[in-house]
């Protein structure tokens, strides 16, 4: 790609960013925002499909042998944060900077790898590339990727657009949320009556808290468990009788979220443990893959995520890479680069073609 090329490029998809910001796309509401890409893609002959509000595109080229490689970023955002001093629905530009909410998370993203299907299209390239824009990631909702992916291709890998630096995060945790309850009995709190709940919690949230799961992941770690809630009780002069409290588990890729869970139950007989669900799994691609290997020819560092993305509903190899940082995302005064885009637009096609 030339410099020119480059530069017409970078404008097209900066201009695409800022009629997204334009368009409130919070998760589940994302209607207004995929009938504007769907039409977007319409006009440049992409050959758009939908379902719910997920929209994607194919190479018109003939599939063949090649695998399939998919090109995924969400267009849905977080609801805006209330310390916002830019209109966060009104893309602003200062410099370099463009904020508004969803510029990072995962608009920068969303329009780097949208531009670079554009740009390679009609390119004959050893994989047959997809494009898609899905719906409801923030939430990980039921119509979101995990509708759409039965409806693509099968899938052989994924490049994963969210925020990272352009750096290559090779894996990433997964997520189980545990709701636990302690079981006792009422009575008077002057008194010595009752079966204090909230008492025999406090073995089970130490455990918890304590525990090491035996295999650690060489670039994501070691499992984390952590206690963020806990409720008992109805009044000070009453014992409770049941104690309630929540569990944030994330997964390294050495364990299924089903074995986890079974470990967690062999050490917390008595107490009840019910996850919300199992769905959400960690994720992870060999380094010998010839897309890793291609990030690695350009300089890119290798890491593990500890953050969750729609990854977490593949069931192929992914690679998550993208332009942002992540600690701007979910943040007021979120903003990417003009810079950040057009790196991320070099990087990709030069990778996408060295593969």
């Amino acid at each position: 790609m030339t410099a020119q090329q480059l530069d017409h490029i970078t404008a097209e998809a900066l201009q695409l960013l800022q009629s997204l910001v334009a368009i409130p796309s919070v998760s589940r509401d994302e209607t207004a925002a995929a009938d504007f890409l769907f039409d977007y893609l319409e006009q440049r002959g992409a050959n758009p499909q939908r379902h719910y509000n997920n929209i994607w595109c194919e190479q018109p080229l003939p599939k063949g042998n090649r695998p399939t490689l998919l090109l995924n970023a969400h267009l849905d955002t977080v609801k805006p944060a209330a310390t916002w001093q830019h209109n966060p629905f009104v893309p602003t530009l200062e410099g370099d900077r463009l904020y508004g909410l969803g510029s990072n998370d995962c608009g920068g993203g969303l329009v780097t790898l949208l531009h670079t299907f554009l740009a390679l299209r009609h390119t004959d390239l050893p994989y047959h590339l997809v494009f898609l824009a899905s719906a409801e990631e923030e939430v990980s909702g039921k119509q979101g990727i995990e509708a759409v992916l039965p409806l693509l291709p099968s899938i052989d890998v994924g490049l994963v657009g969210e925020p990272t630096g352009m750096q290559a995060a090779v894996a990433e945790k997964g997520l189980m949320v545990l709701d636990c309850t302690t079981h006792g009995r009422s009575g008077h709190a002057a008194r010595n009556e009752g079966d204090n709940a909230l008492y025999k919690a406090l073995p089970y949230v130490e455990w918890f808290g304590n525990y090491k799961f035996e295999k650690t992941s060489p670039v994501l770690g070691p499992v984390k468990m952590s206690v963020t809630m806990i409720n008992a009780g109805t009044q000070h002069n009453v014992v409770p009788d049941t104690c309630t409290f929540v569990v944030d588990v994330r997964p390294n890729e050495c364990y299924t979220n089903e074995q986890v869970l079974s470990i967690i139950a062999a050490h917390t007989q008595g107490c009840d443990v019910v996850p919300r669900s199992t769905r959400l799994h960690s994720s992870h691609i060999s380094l010998d893959h010839p897309l890793v290997r291609a990030t690695v020819r350009l300089g890119r560092e290798l890491f593990g995520s500890p953050t969750l993305s729609d990854q977490a509903l593949m069931r192929f190899p992914s690679l998550k890479m993208g332009p942002g940082q992540s600690s701007r995302s979910h943040t007021a005064e979120e903003y990417i680069s003009v810079s950040e885009l057009r790196e991320a637009l070099q990087l990709y096609d030069a990778m996408l073609r060295g593969v």
